[in-house]
């Protein structure tokens, strides 16, 4: 391969719609079938990019950074999941050398779609610039070129702005050059995958915690726990603890303390709930509101099984456990406007490891009338399964407070969660408003 120049690209064959751009984490896309391991004969196949898509994919995930520059040089004459693949190659690269280039194409190309290109600066230089809240469509595009118009590349100090507190259980507050630390993002393409951008993973510093797989509207959620941080979440749990052990209003003050933790977060709009949630820690895949979901459509749909007569589909519990045990509502959401709104809290530390001894004071302290807060840091996901079921879920990561979950749950009482979630037009502002009433501290 070499430094030989790319052939002439030959003309896509066919076009794609590549994925849109706001949703609170990444970009949705369609979904081809509800599970990847049984594709359903009612679904068609995705539409893959064509073969110079897949080969530039190839070459960035060779790093071969000899063709960086011919590869960014024809953004311009590719569309749909080709360009996609065109710009994920170049964040597989790493190279600088593509910047120029990517933000030649903002100012010159008149495209509206430019999602995969403002993913790519980020990734490349770093700069993580706020947009404005819920922007989408023409509007979002105008505010993604106006980020870059100026040609600035380097990373500005992170600030946490912008900071409501509407009430002693809600505030708002958005995090502008956020180091994401702590963040949804993309996982590479695998070798031979049908799409650029599908599965995405909550990952520390880096390293995934769980897959979150794609953010595909009609498919089901599920999560899979893939590894523990090192030590990174215990770090940063432990920079938060001051106000924790016995948090019972939110403040500017607290905000203002912990401005340098909320840096660590991607960059985007947030809000912050102090609520009451009705907690069981679950270890047995069917209770597990992941499977039990199953028999909720199934229901809904008037079937004896989770998918009727598709037998590609058998519902064993095991296939949607995230893997490890972890804490759920021990109730759907009462009062939403979607039928279904499931909760589930998953740690981010192995619960084996937990102390007992330290589990037994907490209950103790609960006992005398103490409330502890734990952290979570999370996001509203809603679905429209198989376009069928409507389905949303309040997911979170336990940044802090593992120990004094375990104890509220094996006590019967609410436990106290300072829940910190990101927002987007693709989500959570309803969802996150019916979870505050129905378990807002104090409401």
């Amino acid at each position: 391969m070499g430094t030989q120049p790319p052939p002439t690209p030959r003309p896509p064959e066919g076009s794609s719609t590549p994925p849109s751009s706001s949703t609170p984490w990444d970009s949705p896309a369609t979904c081809p079938s509800r599970r990847a391991s049984a594709p359903s004969s009612r679904t068609p196949p995705p539409r893959a990019a064509a073969p110079r898509g897949r080969a530039a994919l190839a070459l960035g995930r060779l790093g071969a950074r000899a063709w960086t520059e011919p590869i960014a040089g024809r953004l311009c004459e590719v569309t749909g999941l080709d360009h996609t693949a065109f710009v994920v190659a170049l964040e597989l690269m790493g190279d600088p050398a593509a910047v120029p280039h990517l933000l030649r194409w903002l100012a010159e190309s008149g495209e509206p779609r430019v999602y995969d290109v403002h993913h790519a600066l980020v990734r490349l230089t770093g700069r993580d610039p706020l947009l404005p809240e819920g922007a989408r469509g023409a509007e979002y595009a105008a505010a993604v070129r106006a980020a870059w118009a100026d040609g600035r590349t380097e990373r500005a100090p992170v600030a946490v702005r912008d900071l409501v507190v509407e009430s002693g259980t809600r505030a708002r507050f958005s995090v502008d050059g956020g180091a994401g630390r702590i963040r949804v993002a993309y996982d590479p393409p695998s070798p031979g995958s049908t799409r650029p951008r599908w599965n995405r993973s909550l990952t520390f510093d880096g390293k995934p915690l769980y897959r979150v797989g794609s953010s595909c509207d009609t498919c089901e959620l599920g999560l899979a726990l893939l590894d523990w941080p090192d030590g990174e979440a215990a770090r940063i749990a432990d920079r938060m603890r001051g106000r924790l052990a016995c948090l019972d209003r939110l403040d500017a003050a607290l905000f203002t303390e912990w401005s340098p933790v909320l840096g660590e977060l991607a960059t985007g709009h947030y809000r912050a709930l102090l609520l009451d949630l009705p907690l069981e820690r679950v270890s047995d895949p069917a209770r597990s509101w992941w499977y039990r979901r199953v028999a909720a459509r199934a229901e809904a749909d008037g079937d004896d099984s989770a998918y009727g007569d598709d037998s590609a589909y058998d519902d064993r519990p095991g296939d949607y456990w995230p893997g490890v045990a972890h804490f759920q509502l021990t109730a759907p959401v009462p009062g939403g406007r979607v039928p279904f709104t499931y909760g589930a809290l998953l740690p981010s530390q192995p619960p084996q490891a937990l102390d007992p001894a330290t589990i037994a004071r907490h209950t103790a302290a609960m006992a005398a009338g103490q409330r502890p807060a734990a952290v979570v840091l999370g996001w509203i996901d809603d679905r429209y399964v198989e376009a069928r079921h409507e389905e949303r879920w309040l997911v979170g990561a336990v940044l802090d407070g593992h120990h004094r979950l375990a104890a509220y749950a094996a006590a019967g009482v609410p436990a106290r969660v300072l829940l910190i979630a990101r927002v987007g037009a693709g989500g959570g502002p309803e969802g996150l408003a019916e979870v505050a009433a129905a378990y807002g501290h104090g409401d």
